[in-house]
């Protein structure tokens, strides 16, 4: 069975409303959270950019739910405090929390002033991280020199079991290099046969753990509305790779986001006002092997969204809590 997860998208809503959100998810059926990590949004029209890491702490103790959060350590976030941070959440909630690990992007990153690497280097980087991730997790002392610098460090406060990190890929020769390093994949909704050979990629190069997707959705009373929605906060994401990785600002990405026309949208989000197709949809990516689907409803108001979900898609799922 698979587990359906909400995405709480913390560059669309202010963290005190995805509070209330998730806790309106679990209310409503939805079996774990996920959340994003941006200091920025991708488009002035989305407008916020709350700390990832504070509202997790919030969200693991007034709901029930398990969390994943994706995380790109080596400029911005220092790994040593990444591990910090997961360590003493997976402490209070133990076995309650992933961390999905990427190489991120130059939206967020640029704001320490360093350099942004070519691709090549921020993924030996983020290898350097989850390294360094690990031993820490294992309680030693970590002194390493390289594309990241550790001096000394120690967690003093560890879980009794360390939170997974979790391999974070959009395309196949990513997923076949996560496999060698990490607990599980996580991936975003892209056309199922590319999704399977992501998902093969990961598997077949001895990828091991539960893999999970994170799917975009908009969902309204009609079509059109649906489409509205979808094209008003989530066109400047309908570009994908190298130039998401690359843009560096709010402003670059809603120029970009000018050229995007409605029509567009589908092929990035999951656009329909018909609960019965958004069933069709998670079953197929069920079917893929995927063992969670979380769901981000790229809308700002979540709460049509949330119940209409709750009364006319889970319950036509064969859905589990992790």
């Amino acid at each position: 069975m698979t587990i359906v997860g909400f995405h709480a998208s913390h560059e669309q809503i202010h963290p005190a409303a995805l509070l209330e959100a998730v806790q309106r998810a679990e209310s409503a059926g939805f079996t774990a959270g996920m959340c994003s990590d941006h200091f920025a949004p991708w488009s002035a029209r989305q407008g916020q950019s709350g700390f990832a890491w504070s509202w997790l702490g919030a969200a693991l103790a007034t709901t029930g739910l398990t969390y994943g959060v994706v995380n790109a350590p080596g400029q911005r976030y220092h790994p040593a405090i990444i591990a910090q941070a997961a360590a003493s959440l997976s402490a209070m909630f133990p076995g309650r929390l992933w961390v999905a690990l990427g190489s991120g992007e130059a939206s967020n990153e640029h704001i320490t002033g360093d350099g942004w690497p070519r691709k090549e280097v921020r993924n030996a980087r983020l290898l350097e991280c989850v390294e360094v991730m690990r031993a820490l997790f294992a309680g030693e002392e970590v002194s390493h020199d390289g594309l990241v610098t550790v001096d000394r460090a120690r967690l003093w406060t560890l879980p009794e079991e360390p939170p997974a990190l979790i391999g974070a890929a959009v395309s196949v020769e990513t997923a076949a290099w996560v496999a060698g390093w990490a607990d599980g994949l996580v991936t975003v909704n892209q056309p199922v046969e590319q999704l399977r050979r992501v998902v093969d990629a990961y598997r077949s190069n001895g990828g091991r753990g539960r893999m999970a997707v994170q799917v975009h959705v908009s969902y309204a009373a009609d079509d059109d509305a649906a489409l509205a929605i979808a094209h008003d906060q989530w066109r400047t994401n309908v570009v994908g790779p190298p130039v998401s990785w690359d843009t560096d600002s709010v402003e670059a990405f809603d120029l970009v986001g000018e050229r995007i026309r409605p029509e567009d949208m589908h092929g990035t989000v999951l656009i329909s006002s018909d609960p019965a197709r958004h069933v069709a949809w998670i079953e197929e990516l069920a079917e893929v092997g995927f063992d969670m689907v979380n769901l981000h409803h790229v809308g700002q108001d979540q709460r049509e969204f949330i119940d209409t979900f709750g009364e006319r898609v889970l319950p036509e799922l064969e859905v589990t809590r992790p």
